[in-house]
Protein backbone atom coordinates (compact mmCIF):
# COMPACT_ATOMS: atom_id res chain seq x y z
CA UNK A 1 0.00 0.00 0.00
CA UNK A 2 1.04 3.38 -1.09
CA UNK A 3 2.47 5.37 2.09
CA UNK A 4 0.79 9.07 2.14
CA UNK A 5 3.55 11.61 1.09
CA UNK A 6 1.31 14.56 0.89
CA UNK A 7 -0.20 15.59 3.97
CA UNK A 8 -3.34 18.48 3.55
CA UNK A 9 -3.34 20.74 6.76
CA UNK A 10 -6.49 22.75 7.43
CA UNK A 11 -6.45 25.80 9.02
CA UNK A 12 -8.41 28.05 10.71
CA UNK A 13 -8.39 31.79 12.13
CA UNK A 14 -6.32 30.35 14.92
CA UNK A 15 -3.94 29.10 13.12
CA UNK A 16 -1.35 26.89 14.77
CA UNK A 17 -3.40 27.17 17.63
CA UNK A 18 -6.12 25.23 16.45
CA UNK A 19 -4.08 22.44 15.50
CA UNK A 20 -4.46 18.82 16.61
CA UNK A 21 -1.45 17.48 17.69
CA UNK A 22 -0.96 15.19 14.33
CA UNK A 23 -1.43 17.62 12.28
CA UNK A 24 1.30 19.86 14.12
CA UNK A 25 3.29 17.62 13.75
CA UNK A 26 3.16 17.11 10.13
CA UNK A 27 4.24 20.57 10.12
CA UNK A 28 6.76 20.30 11.78
CA UNK A 29 8.32 17.18 10.67
CA UNK A 30 7.78 18.75 6.41
CA UNK A 31 10.74 19.06 3.71
CA UNK A 32 7.67 20.85 2.21
CA UNK A 33 5.48 23.80 2.39
CA UNK A 34 3.31 24.41 0.25
CA UNK A 35 0.34 27.54 0.60
CA UNK A 36 -0.93 31.11 -0.10
CA UNK A 37 0.98 33.53 1.42
CA UNK A 38 -1.64 34.38 4.18
CA UNK A 39 -0.81 30.55 5.14
CA UNK A 40 2.38 30.30 4.86
CA UNK A 41 3.23 33.46 7.34
CA UNK A 42 0.96 31.67 9.82
CA UNK A 43 3.91 28.84 9.66
CA UNK A 44 7.05 30.20 11.29
CA UNK A 45 9.29 27.23 10.62
CA UNK A 46 12.79 28.06 9.28
CA UNK A 47 15.14 25.59 6.78
CA UNK A 48 12.01 24.11 4.68
CA UNK A 49 11.15 24.60 1.37
CA UNK A 50 8.21 27.29 0.35
CA UNK A 51 6.43 27.43 -2.63
CA UNK A 52 3.70 29.39 -2.77
CA UNK A 53 0.78 29.02 -5.17
CA UNK A 54 1.02 29.44 -8.74
CA UNK A 55 -1.93 31.09 -11.02
CA UNK A 56 -3.64 29.32 -12.26
CA UNK A 57 -3.89 26.77 -9.04
CA UNK A 58 -3.21 23.70 -11.52
CA UNK A 59 0.55 24.48 -12.88
CA UNK A 60 1.53 23.87 -9.21
CA UNK A 61 0.99 20.06 -9.38
CA UNK A 62 3.61 19.31 -11.54
CA UNK A 63 5.63 21.15 -9.02
CA UNK A 64 4.34 19.24 -6.24
CA UNK A 65 4.86 15.79 -8.11
CA UNK A 66 8.54 16.75 -8.83
CA UNK A 67 9.03 16.54 -4.60
CA UNK A 68 7.34 13.16 -5.10
CA UNK A 69 9.12 11.48 -2.05
CA UNK A 70 9.67 14.08 0.13
CA UNK A 71 7.41 15.18 3.00
CA UNK A 72 5.11 17.22 1.22
CA UNK A 73 2.80 19.17 3.71
CA UNK A 74 -0.39 21.73 1.71
CA UNK A 75 -1.64 24.20 3.53
CA UNK A 76 -5.54 24.87 3.30
CA UNK A 77 -8.28 26.75 4.69
CA UNK A 78 -10.65 24.71 6.78
CA UNK A 79 -11.75 21.72 5.31
CA UNK A 80 -9.78 21.20 2.23
CA UNK A 81 -12.52 19.05 0.35
CA UNK A 82 -15.14 21.49 0.41
CA UNK A 83 -14.35 23.87 -2.18
CA UNK A 84 -10.91 23.76 -1.17
CA UNK A 85 -7.51 22.49 -2.87
CA UNK A 86 -7.40 19.35 -1.60
CA UNK A 87 -10.12 18.78 -4.65
CA UNK A 88 -7.80 19.86 -6.73
CA UNK A 89 -5.03 17.45 -5.54
CA UNK A 90 -7.38 14.73 -5.67
CA UNK A 91 -7.44 15.00 -9.47
CA UNK A 92 -3.87 14.76 -9.59
CA UNK A 93 -2.43 12.33 -7.17
CA UNK A 94 -4.52 9.25 -5.59
CA UNK A 95 -5.76 9.12 -2.55
CA UNK A 96 -3.21 6.84 -1.23
CA UNK A 97 -0.66 9.36 -1.60
CA UNK A 98 -2.61 11.89 0.77
CA UNK A 99 -3.28 12.54 4.23
CA UNK A 100 -6.06 14.97 5.17
CA UNK A 101 -6.51 16.98 8.17
CA UNK A 102 -9.70 19.24 8.14
CA UNK A 103 -10.55 21.60 10.99
CA UNK A 104 -14.23 22.96 11.00
CA UNK A 105 -14.76 24.57 7.78
CA UNK A 106 -16.70 27.90 6.85
CA UNK A 107 -19.88 26.26 6.02
CA UNK A 108 -19.88 24.18 9.43
CA UNK A 109 -18.89 27.57 11.80
CA UNK A 110 -21.88 29.42 10.22
CA UNK A 111 -24.00 26.68 10.62
CA UNK A 112 -23.18 26.41 14.71
CA UNK A 113 -23.42 30.19 14.24
CA UNK A 114 -26.74 30.61 13.16
CA UNK A 115 -28.33 27.05 14.73
CA UNK A 116 -28.80 25.84 11.08
CA UNK A 117 -29.01 22.19 9.53
CA UNK A 118 -26.26 22.15 7.09
CA UNK A 119 -28.17 19.21 5.11
CA UNK A 120 -31.28 21.64 4.88
CA UNK A 121 -29.32 24.19 3.33
CA UNK A 122 -27.38 24.99 -0.51
CA UNK A 123 -23.34 25.43 -0.21
CA UNK A 124 -22.12 27.07 -3.11
CA UNK A 125 -18.57 29.20 -3.63
CA UNK A 126 -18.54 32.41 -5.08
CA UNK A 127 -14.92 32.41 -5.11
CA UNK A 128 -13.29 32.17 -8.38
CA UNK A 129 -16.84 31.91 -10.08
CA UNK A 130 -19.69 33.99 -11.20
CA UNK A 131 -22.16 35.57 -8.97
CA UNK A 132 -24.98 34.04 -11.49
CA UNK A 133 -24.60 30.91 -9.66
CA UNK A 134 -26.51 32.20 -6.64
CA UNK A 135 -29.77 32.13 -9.22
CA UNK A 136 -30.27 28.04 -9.56
CA UNK A 137 -30.29 27.95 -5.81
CA UNK A 138 -33.06 30.63 -5.11
CA UNK A 139 -36.70 29.08 -3.63
CA UNK A 140 -38.85 30.41 -1.24
CA UNK A 141 -38.24 29.60 2.73
CA UNK A 142 -34.71 27.78 1.08
CA UNK A 143 -31.17 28.47 3.22
CA UNK A 144 -27.94 29.41 0.78
CA UNK A 145 -24.58 28.99 2.53
CA UNK A 146 -21.91 31.00 0.23
CA UNK A 147 -18.12 31.29 0.28
CA UNK A 148 -17.61 35.05 -0.71
CA UNK A 149 -14.48 36.00 -3.60
CA UNK A 150 -13.76 38.80 -2.14
CA UNK A 151 -15.20 41.94 0.70
CA UNK A 152 -17.68 43.20 -2.14
CA UNK A 153 -19.56 39.67 -3.09
CA UNK A 154 -22.40 40.39 0.15
CA UNK A 155 -23.68 43.62 -1.61
CA UNK A 156 -23.51 41.94 -4.91
CA UNK A 157 -25.40 39.36 -3.62
CA UNK A 158 -28.15 41.56 -1.64
CA UNK A 159 -28.35 43.42 -5.31
CA UNK A 160 -29.16 40.18 -7.20
CA UNK A 161 -31.59 38.89 -4.63
CA UNK A 162 -33.53 42.04 -5.00
CA UNK A 163 -33.59 42.28 -8.48
CA UNK A 164 -34.77 38.83 -8.41
CA UNK A 165 -37.70 39.63 -6.23
CA UNK A 166 -36.06 38.13 -2.79
CA UNK A 167 -35.42 41.55 -1.39
CA UNK A 168 -37.12 40.63 2.14
CA UNK A 169 -34.56 37.84 2.29
CA UNK A 170 -32.24 37.94 5.54
CA UNK A 171 -28.63 38.56 4.55
CA UNK A 172 -25.62 37.70 7.60
CA UNK A 173 -22.28 38.18 6.71
CA UNK A 174 -19.99 36.52 9.03
CA UNK A 175 -16.40 37.90 9.25
CA UNK A 176 -13.55 35.94 10.14
CA UNK A 177 -15.50 33.09 11.15
CA UNK A 178 -13.53 30.98 14.11
CA UNK A 179 -10.75 33.88 14.91
CA UNK A 180 -10.47 36.68 17.34
CA UNK A 181 -11.82 39.22 14.76
CA UNK A 182 -14.92 37.77 13.82
CA UNK A 183 -17.94 39.57 13.48
CA UNK A 184 -21.41 39.24 12.22
CA UNK A 185 -23.59 42.27 9.76
CA UNK A 186 -27.33 41.76 9.48
CA UNK A 187 -29.44 42.83 7.24
CA UNK A 188 -32.06 42.25 4.32
CA UNK A 189 -30.79 42.22 0.57
CA UNK A 190 -33.36 45.44 -0.23
CA UNK A 191 -31.91 47.30 2.95
CA UNK A 192 -28.12 46.41 2.33
CA UNK A 193 -25.80 48.98 2.82
CA UNK A 194 -23.23 47.94 5.03
CA UNK A 195 -19.49 49.25 4.19
CA UNK A 196 -17.33 46.80 2.16
CA UNK A 197 -16.89 43.59 4.62
CA UNK A 198 -13.60 41.92 5.41
CA UNK A 199 -12.13 40.07 2.23
CA UNK A 200 -12.04 36.60 4.14
CA UNK A 201 -16.38 36.42 4.88
CA UNK A 202 -18.99 33.76 4.62
CA UNK A 203 -22.65 34.72 3.67
CA UNK A 204 -25.51 32.80 5.20
CA UNK A 205 -29.25 34.19 3.24
CA UNK A 206 -32.80 32.80 4.14
CA UNK A 207 -34.85 33.55 0.74
CA UNK A 208 -38.07 34.92 1.83
CA UNK A 209 -40.13 35.90 -1.89
CA UNK A 210 -41.88 38.42 -2.80
CA UNK A 211 -45.03 38.42 -4.10
CA UNK A 212 -44.46 38.46 -7.49
CA UNK A 213 -41.24 37.16 -7.49
CA UNK A 214 -40.59 34.54 -10.72
CA UNK A 215 -40.52 30.92 -9.52
CA UNK A 216 -37.58 28.54 -11.24
CA UNK A 217 -37.72 25.06 -9.97
CA UNK A 218 -34.74 22.87 -10.66
CA UNK A 219 -37.87 20.18 -12.41
CA UNK A 220 -37.81 20.25 -16.52
CA UNK A 221 -40.27 22.40 -18.04
CA UNK A 222 -39.89 26.17 -16.87
CA UNK A 223 -41.95 28.71 -18.47
CA UNK A 224 -41.56 29.83 -22.12
CA UNK A 225 -41.20 33.90 -21.29
CA UNK A 226 -38.01 32.86 -18.91
CA UNK A 227 -35.99 31.98 -21.81
CA UNK A 228 -34.78 35.04 -24.32
CA UNK A 229 -35.54 33.65 -27.89
CA UNK A 230 -36.58 34.42 -31.45
CA UNK A 231 -38.78 31.37 -31.45
CA UNK A 232 -36.74 28.79 -31.65
CA UNK A 233 -37.29 27.20 -28.35
CA UNK A 234 -38.53 24.06 -27.23
CA UNK A 235 -42.33 24.69 -25.72
CA UNK A 236 -42.02 23.86 -21.80
CA UNK A 237 -44.37 20.78 -22.29
CA UNK A 238 -42.10 19.33 -24.87
CA UNK A 239 -38.87 20.28 -23.33
CA UNK A 240 -40.50 18.53 -19.96
CA UNK A 241 -41.03 15.31 -22.10
CA UNK A 242 -37.16 15.72 -23.27
CA UNK A 243 -35.64 15.98 -20.54
CA UNK A 244 -37.60 13.13 -18.86
CA UNK A 245 -36.07 10.63 -21.98
CA UNK A 246 -32.41 12.46 -21.65
CA UNK A 247 -32.46 11.66 -17.56
CA UNK A 248 -30.19 13.62 -16.53
CA UNK A 249 -27.58 12.18 -14.19
CA UNK A 250 -25.05 13.95 -11.77
CA UNK A 251 -21.52 14.85 -13.51
CA UNK A 252 -22.92 13.75 -16.68
CA UNK A 253 -22.36 15.72 -20.05
CA UNK A 254 -24.87 16.80 -22.77
CA UNK A 255 -24.61 18.01 -26.34
CA UNK A 256 -27.95 19.74 -27.30
CA UNK A 257 -27.43 20.19 -31.25
CA UNK A 258 -29.16 22.91 -32.68
CA UNK A 259 -29.71 24.33 -29.11
CA UNK A 260 -31.53 27.49 -29.92
CA UNK A 261 -32.11 29.49 -27.20
CA UNK A 262 -30.37 26.53 -24.95
CA UNK A 263 -33.57 25.67 -23.49
CA UNK A 264 -32.86 22.22 -22.92
CA UNK A 265 -29.40 22.28 -22.24
CA UNK A 266 -29.98 24.74 -19.36
CA UNK A 267 -32.75 22.45 -17.92
CA UNK A 268 -30.62 19.67 -18.36
CA UNK A 269 -28.11 21.17 -16.01
CA UNK A 270 -30.50 22.57 -13.14
CA UNK A 271 -31.59 19.00 -12.84
CA UNK A 272 -28.27 17.27 -11.78
CA UNK A 273 -25.72 18.76 -9.71
CA UNK A 274 -22.15 19.02 -11.38
CA UNK A 275 -23.65 18.19 -14.93
CA UNK A 276 -22.25 20.11 -18.10
CA UNK A 277 -23.92 20.96 -21.42
CA UNK A 278 -22.48 21.66 -24.71
CA UNK A 279 -25.06 23.91 -26.43
CA UNK A 280 -23.84 23.72 -30.40
CA UNK A 281 -25.76 26.63 -32.20
CA UNK A 282 -24.39 28.30 -35.36
CA UNK A 283 -26.43 31.60 -35.46
CA UNK A 284 -24.60 34.23 -33.27
CA UNK A 285 -27.86 35.74 -31.92
CA UNK A 286 -28.93 32.89 -30.84
CA UNK A 287 -25.51 32.06 -28.90
CA UNK A 288 -26.13 35.56 -27.38
CA UNK A 289 -29.42 34.24 -25.81
CA UNK A 290 -28.13 31.19 -24.81
CA UNK A 291 -25.53 32.99 -22.56
CA UNK A 292 -27.80 35.20 -21.06
CA UNK A 293 -29.99 32.42 -20.60
CA UNK A 294 -28.02 30.45 -18.50
CA UNK A 295 -26.55 33.15 -16.58
CA UNK A 296 -30.28 34.21 -15.60
CA UNK A 297 -31.22 30.55 -14.49
CA UNK A 298 -28.36 30.07 -12.71
CA UNK A 299 -26.05 27.84 -14.78
CA UNK A 300 -23.05 30.31 -16.19
CA UNK A 301 -20.89 27.26 -16.56
CA UNK A 302 -22.90 25.83 -19.32
CA UNK A 303 -20.67 25.89 -22.85
CA UNK A 304 -21.74 27.49 -25.90
CA UNK A 305 -20.38 26.47 -28.95
CA UNK A 306 -20.94 28.57 -31.83
CA UNK A 307 -20.58 26.56 -34.87
CA UNK A 308 -22.56 23.91 -37.59
CA UNK A 309 -23.04 20.46 -36.63
CA UNK A 310 -21.56 17.86 -37.31
CA UNK A 311 -18.37 19.87 -37.55
CA UNK A 312 -18.28 21.67 -34.50
CA UNK A 313 -18.90 18.25 -32.25
CA UNK A 314 -14.95 17.36 -33.07
CA UNK A 315 -13.27 18.61 -30.25
CA UNK A 316 -15.85 18.30 -27.40
CA UNK A 317 -15.85 15.64 -24.91
CA UNK A 318 -17.66 12.50 -25.02
CA UNK A 319 -21.45 12.83 -24.34
CA UNK A 320 -23.28 10.71 -22.25
CA UNK A 321 -26.29 12.21 -23.59
CA UNK A 322 -27.43 14.20 -27.11
CA UNK A 323 -30.31 15.98 -27.87
CA UNK A 324 -30.96 16.72 -31.48
CA UNK A 325 -33.23 19.70 -31.78
CA UNK A 326 -32.58 21.09 -35.00
CA UNK A 327 -30.18 20.12 -38.12
CA UNK A 328 -31.41 16.38 -38.05
CA UNK A 329 -30.64 16.50 -41.46
CA UNK A 330 -27.47 17.41 -42.13
CA UNK A 331 -25.43 14.43 -43.11
CA UNK A 332 -23.60 12.62 -40.75
CA UNK A 333 -25.08 14.34 -37.71
CA UNK A 334 -26.99 11.41 -36.54
CA UNK A 335 -24.26 8.83 -37.49
CA UNK A 336 -21.67 10.77 -35.55
CA UNK A 337 -23.47 11.20 -32.14
CA UNK A 338 -24.72 7.81 -31.99
CA UNK A 339 -20.98 6.97 -32.93
CA UNK A 340 -19.26 9.30 -29.67
CA UNK A 341 -22.74 8.50 -27.44
CA UNK A 342 -21.36 6.76 -24.52
CA UNK A 343 -22.22 3.11 -23.32
CA UNK A 344 -25.62 3.88 -21.63
CA UNK A 345 -26.22 7.04 -23.05
CA UNK A 346 -29.22 8.30 -24.37
CA UNK A 347 -30.02 10.39 -28.13
CA UNK A 348 -33.14 12.46 -28.73
CA UNK A 349 -34.09 14.06 -31.31
CA UNK A 350 -37.34 16.07 -32.28
CA UNK A 351 -39.10 17.16 -35.78
CA UNK A 352 -42.04 19.05 -36.83
CA UNK A 353 -41.09 18.05 -40.54
CA UNK A 354 -42.50 15.25 -42.93
CA UNK A 355 -38.21 15.39 -44.12
CA UNK A 356 -37.45 15.06 -40.20
CA UNK A 357 -39.76 12.39 -39.61
CA UNK A 358 -38.64 10.36 -42.53
CA UNK A 359 -35.04 10.32 -41.02
CA UNK A 360 -36.31 9.45 -37.44
CA UNK A 361 -37.73 6.60 -39.39
CA UNK A 362 -34.61 5.00 -40.54
CA UNK A 363 -32.50 5.86 -37.50
CA UNK A 364 -35.75 3.62 -36.05
CA UNK A 365 -35.02 1.13 -38.38
CA UNK A 366 -31.48 0.97 -37.60
CA UNK A 367 -30.81 1.21 -33.79
CA UNK A 368 -34.59 1.02 -32.33
CA UNK A 369 -35.81 3.21 -29.47
CA UNK A 370 -39.21 4.99 -28.96
CA UNK A 371 -40.90 6.74 -31.73
CA UNK A 372 -43.78 9.06 -30.13
CA UNK A 373 -46.07 12.14 -31.33
CA UNK A 374 -46.70 14.88 -28.93
CA UNK A 375 -49.00 17.04 -29.59
CA UNK A 376 -50.45 20.24 -27.44
CA UNK A 377 -52.90 22.43 -27.40
CA UNK A 378 -53.53 25.65 -25.14
CA UNK A 379 -56.51 27.58 -24.76
CA UNK A 380 -56.39 31.13 -25.80
CA UNK A 381 -59.01 33.70 -25.84
CA UNK A 382 -61.44 33.62 -29.05
CA UNK A 383 -63.32 36.72 -28.86
CA UNK A 384 -65.18 36.34 -25.60
CA UNK A 385 -64.44 33.13 -25.20
CA UNK A 386 -61.40 30.28 -24.85
CA UNK A 387 -60.76 27.90 -27.62
CA UNK A 388 -58.13 25.43 -27.93
CA UNK A 389 -55.18 26.67 -30.33
CA UNK A 390 -52.82 23.57 -31.36
CA UNK A 391 -48.77 23.91 -31.39
CA UNK A 392 -46.81 22.03 -34.39
CA UNK A 393 -46.80 18.38 -33.39
CA UNK A 394 -43.66 17.11 -32.33
CA UNK A 395 -42.23 13.48 -32.95
CA UNK A 396 -39.23 12.48 -31.21
CA UNK A 397 -37.20 9.80 -31.24
CA UNK A 398 -35.56 8.61 -27.98
CA UNK A 399 -32.64 5.93 -28.36
CA UNK A 400 -30.29 4.55 -25.67
CA UNK A 401 -27.23 2.74 -26.75
CA UNK A 402 -26.32 -0.75 -25.23
CA UNK A 403 -22.68 -1.70 -23.84
CA UNK A 404 -21.24 -3.35 -26.55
Amino acid sequence: MTEPWITVVGLGEEGLKGLAPRARAAIDAAEVLIGGERHLALVPTAGVERLTWRTPLKDTMADIAGRRGKRVVVLASGDPMWFGVGVTLARHFCAEEMAILPVPGAFSLAAARLGWSLADASTITLHGRRIEHLHANLAPGWRVLILSEDGDTPRQVASLLAARGYGDSPITVLEHLGGPAERRIDATAKSWNAARAADLNTIAVTCIADADAVATPRTAGLADDLFQHDGQITKREVRAATIAQLMPQPGQVLWDVGAGCGSVAIEWMRAAPNAMSFAVERDAGRCAFIERNAAFLGVPRLRVVQGAAPAALQDLPRPDAVFIGGGIGEKGLAEQCWARLAPGGRLVANVVTVEGEATLARLHGRHGGTLTRIAVSRAEPVGGLLGWRPLMPVTQLAMRKGSS
